[in-house]
């Protein structure tokens, strides 16, 4: 390609996920030299971060494994976001921020819940990645091999803690292919295009980082090399990636710039909750390379950067601008124009919303896409959604919802305000959070099972059972005034207080009604398929209307009988559905269309 005055090869966004305390964070820390997690909580990265790692120092670490020569790329850009979060937060002219990604993996873990969240999250945005394993160096056995290439590394094992190493990668892989992607040890791929490499590391013993950067190195150099191409002086785009308070500056936001530059004193438009943010850039903060944009505390004040860089912008009314938000500079175009732009990338995400459903709050426009689409493939309607954290006018929305089970606000990697805590504990309103999408919506969606399921005993209850049983012979205790004579129960529920009768031809013939149970001796309110008690029944007399050996039915109102069939099929029995079937067949004999 050839390149004029005006392009250059930008960074490669590289993005890191994996499920949490897989060691995401210290894996990077050994890349750039800095101790990111040992000032956080828990060791886990609370926030989206940019590190920019140049060519030279990856040359030094990859060391025979990579000739600066060989590249034109100027480093990676590596974005590390929290194992919470959401992944499809980072996001460019409506797709995927990250032009690569390394998906961590523990290998004695294997695949964990955010793992196959990330998989996911991969697969929908088409975004490549390769596989880090990590933990290499806690198999039973492993001798350390500080910084060397992984290959080299493994030469020095004992065939035993080889073999243990082997054996977890290859369950990996055989968990890739689970969900439908081929791949293998990285040296062994001989198209990246259709397999996914799997590159053992540590990131206590930097064993396999050197592969791990050659193999991102290279990817990016063969396959994305022209998407690399940038208009160095054209006016600059990216992502807001977190707002934060800054002293002395007021609302700043993170950001990675991906095209273009952007100039201390450009005009820029963000979107923002409400509409979108046009203001001026006051100053531009850019961490020192190798040095991590999130923890660090001195920035320096730059005039501009040019993509692809993560830097924090200071700028006037930045309070209401989203995470996952494009940032576009205006320049020398109408700002109308540049408004529309981040208007319909806005519009792109916009969640589509019922009269009825549940209130969805998220973190970042990139997680409530992803809310939504998971919740429209679980049938789950919306009626608002936002970015933000839950406020009382959330608990007020959802209280409005129609059906009981659309009354609740589902969290994800949000706080509840205090005013909206004390909401909530008066409010009919059920609150759900959680910092994995879809074991937020698997705790929703028990909740309406369970509360449905609780409905449906309720009504079953209530709704007249079928039955279907036989007048035992030489078993008459009294003849009428109550008739008394025991009976087996063929199939179904005999319950105590039903009417009962028997089919003549297609037609249902009453005889009475059912004012006792008892087994053996003791009184009860119903006999199942198989039992055989005693009954007695108002109406008939025994020898005249009824003879011992005759089939008699619980008498189904069709209402009853319409709700068994529809609704409550799957909590009755099996001999209760046929019992109800028979009882169907013979009805709709005479009327095609009696109980439906």
């Amino acid at each position: 390609m050839t390149q004029d005055t005006r392009t250059t090869l930008r960074t490669p966004i590289v993005a890191v996920l994996g499920h949490v305390d897989h060691g995401k964070t210290s894996l990077l820390d050994k890349i750039r030299g800095s101790a990111v997690s040992e000032g956080e909580a828990g060791a886990i990265t609370q926030h989206i971060g940019a590190t920019d790692i140049p060519l030279e120092t990856i040359s030094t670490m990859a060391g025979e494994l990579v000739d600066p020569d060989d590249f034109d790329l100027p480093g990676l850009l590596f974005i590390d976001t929290p194992g919470h979060h959401s992944f499809s937060t980072l996001r460019a002219r409506g797709g995927a921020l990250a032009d690569i990604a390394v998906l961590v993996v523990d290998v004695n873990d294997g695949f964990q819940p955010q793992t196959e969240e990330a998989i996911d999250i991969l697969r929908r945005t088409g975004t490549p990645f390769v596989v880090a394993a990590n933990k290499a160096d806690t198999t039973p056995g492993w001798n350390p091999q500080e910084g060397e290439p992984i290959q080299r590394s493994l030469a020095a094992q004992s065939d035993r803690a080889e073999s243990m190493l082997n054996e977890n990668l290859y369950e990996i892989i055989g968990q890739l292919s689970d969900v439908g992607f081929s791949a293998d040890l990285y040296w062994r791929v001989q198209d990246f295009q259709k397999n996914i490499g799997v590159v053992p590391v540590s990131a206590m013993t930097a064993e396999g980082i050197p592969d791990l950067l050659t193999v991102l190195m290279g990817l990016s150099q063969r396959f994305m090399r022209e998407e690399m191409a940038i208009d160095v002086h054209g006016p600059g785009e990216g992502t807001v990636l977190e707002v934060k308070d800054e002293r002395g500056f007021g609302a700043t936001v993170d950001a990675v710039i991906y095209d273009g530059v952007l100039r201390n004193g450009d005009t820029v438009v963000i979107g923002g909750q409400n509409e979108p943010i046009v203001t001026e850039v006051r100053a531009l903060l850019r961490p020192r390379p190798l040095a991590e944009i999130r923890t660090e505390k001195k920035f320096e004040k730059v005039a501009e950067v040019t993509a692809a860089a993560g830097v924090k912008i200071a700028a006037p009314d930045l309070d209401d601008a989203m995470a996952g938000a494009p940032i576009r500079v205006v320049r020398d175009r109408p700002v109308e124009d540049v408004v529309a732009e981040v208007k319909a990338e806005l519009a792109e995400i916009e969640v589509e919303t019922a009269e009825d459903g549940v209130v969805v709050k998220a973190d970042t426009l990139g997680s409530l896409e992803a809310m939504a689409d998971a919740l429209r493939e679980s049938e789950v309607p919306i009626m608002r959604a936002e970015v933000g954290d839950i406020a009382p006018r959330d608990v007020a929305i959802a209280e409005t919802a129609n059906q009981q089970e659309h009354k609740a606000i589902l969290g994800f990697n949000v706080d509840v305000l205090a005013n909206a805590k004390r909401e909530l504990e008066t409010a009919d309103v059920t609150l759900y959070s959680n910092d994995v999408i879809y074991q937020l919506i698997e705790n929703y969606e028990t909740f309406v099972e369970e509360r449905k399921r609780a409905q449906q005993e309720t009504v079953l209850d209530k709704v007249v059972r079928p039955s279907r049983f036989r007048l035992l012979l030489d078993h008459t205790f009294r003849q009428n005034n109550p008739a008394v004579v025991g009976v087996e129960v063929i199939s179904g529920t005999l319950q105590n207080n039903r009417n009962v009768g028997y089919f003549e031809g297609n037609e249902f013939e009453r005889v009475g009604s059912l004012s006792g149970i008892q087994k053996q001796g003791e009184d009860v309110d119903e006999a199942r398929a198989g039992e055989r008690v005693s009954i007695a029944i108002d109406g008939p007399t025994i020898g005249r209307d009824i003879e011992e050996g005759d089939t008699l039915w619980t008498e189904v109102p069709e209402k009853h009988a319409k709700i068994l069939e529809q609704e409550l099929r799957e909590q009755i029995t099996a001999d209760e559905r046929e019992a109800l079937a028979a009882y169907l067949d013979t009805r709709r004999k005479r009327d095609p269309f009696w109980g439906k």
